[in-house]
């Protein structure tokens, strides 16, 4: 990370790639919120023939290959709402169409220009894959300008935009023209994708809108915090790739940025608090001890009932009421922990008054199955006991 201060090459690559991670982190947020993932895919492919077309037009005029796929963006996003408002299809389907159309178009377009014999079209092709490592200051300053625009843009129409995200019904009651506010967020997307193509490329643009936002989405229910995060998540698979993929000559910029990315994924759908994997099983594991333990209170209980009073009941006895798991002997000591159970002698145990009482209590809740609240009741204070 040091070489960042030193290498200029480095320094404008990484600066780059992070401006290019706090846009698509940013928008791509209200994509993944929305569940419209591929259109950032059918966005980014549907560019393609506007790269070409630009260039015919313009040249290798940044300006030109620039307007020219925001355009072709833009003419995709249009083509998707008119197949979903005037036919059958739906919006997968209609991205999917877009996307592969749009994309055949480019392919075709891209390869009668390489077949002409001027031979400034070369490197044309690297929008495909992006060439991050040719990135100068002046497509930094692009990116920046762009991108502050998008996110300043975000900021002031944010309530319209939460709104768009999780209740645009009730913003159209609320007399708010939530079609255009739509229209407004798909060309802040576009913008943003388009800004990406020569870093990150056509092919692997949709990672990096989907990405951040996937992941911000594990830690938090916030929307307002789910955005910033999103960003940071995006900046810092930006610059991580453009410093990795420059310890080595054979690692690519885009592709290592993606996979950035993609470990930033990972992580958080192991690690988030409360949705990921490790805490799902540990979630699981824990309820299955509570249910283990309630088990075992249940059959002492049980066998408590056939004497009229005092009496121990032997491990053996337990485990065979228990045949389908491991053995008692942890359960049993979480019951005398809580002080509902106590060992009376050599692989002999008793319930405690206390115990006899709660078991009581849960037996009355279970055969009262209109009487949810008691059983909750129950199940809470076990589940709150150490």
């Amino acid at each position: 990370m040091l070489t960042i201060f030193s290498d200029y090459t480095l320094r404008t690559v990484a600066l780059g790639a992070g401006a290019l991670g706090i846009v698509s982190g940013v928008l791509g947020s209200f994509a993944v919120l929305r569940k419209q993932s591929l259109l950032g895919d059918a966005i980014s492919h549907a560019a393609l023939p506007g790269v070409v077309i630009g260039f015919l037009i313009g040249g290798k005029s940044p300006l030109a290959l620039l307007i020219g796929a925001a355009g072709a963006g833009w003419l995709g996003t249009l083509v998707v709402r008119s197949i979903v408002r005037t036919t059958r299809i739906k919006d997968d389907g209609a991205l999917g169409l877009v996307l592969s159309v749009f994309f055949g178009i480019g392919l075709m377009l891209l390869t009668f220009v390489q077949r002409q014999p001027d031979a400034s079209q070369a490197g044309l092709d690297t929008f495909l894959f992006g060439q991050a490592a040719a990135l100068v200051r002046s497509d930094v300053v692009t990116i920046a300008l762009l991108g502050a625009v998008a996110i300043a843009t975000v900021a002031v129409f944010w309530k319209e935009f939460k709104l768009l995200s999780f209740d645009p019904e009730f913003g159209t009651t609320l007399g708010l023209p939530m079609g255009r506010i739509d229209v407004l967020l798909t060309t802040l997307l576009v913008i943003a994708i388009v800004i990406g193509l020569q870093t990150v490329g056509v092919v692997l643009m949709s990672a990096m809108v989907v990405a951040p936002g996937a992941a911000a989405r594990q830690w938090t229910n916030r929307l307002g915090v789910m955005v910033p995060l999103s960003a940071l998540f995006g900046a810092t698979a930006g610059v991580s790739g453009a410093v990795i993929s420059s310890q080595e000559a054979q690692l690519p910029t885009g592709p290592m940025i993606v996979l950035s990315a993609s470990v930033l994924v990972l992580v958080s759908l192991s690690l988030a608090p409360g949705r990921g994997l490790l805490w799902e099983l540990w979630r699981r594991r824990k309820n299955r001890k509570r249910l283990s333990v309630d088990a075992v209170l249940a059959d002492l209980y049980a066998l408590d009932l056939q004497h009229e009073d005092e009496h121990p009941h032997s491990v053996a006895a337990l485990n065979a009421m228990s045949a389908e798991r491991d053995g008692v002997g942890e359960e049993l000591k979480q019951l005398e922990d809580r002080g509902w159970a106590s060992q009376a002698a050599e692989e002999q145990w008793v319930l405690t008054d206390a115990g006899r009482a709660e078991a009581r209590l849960r037996s009355r809740s279970a055969s009262m199955p209109g009487d949810g609240r008691a059983s909750e009741e129950a199940d809470g204070r076990l589940g709150a006991a150490p």
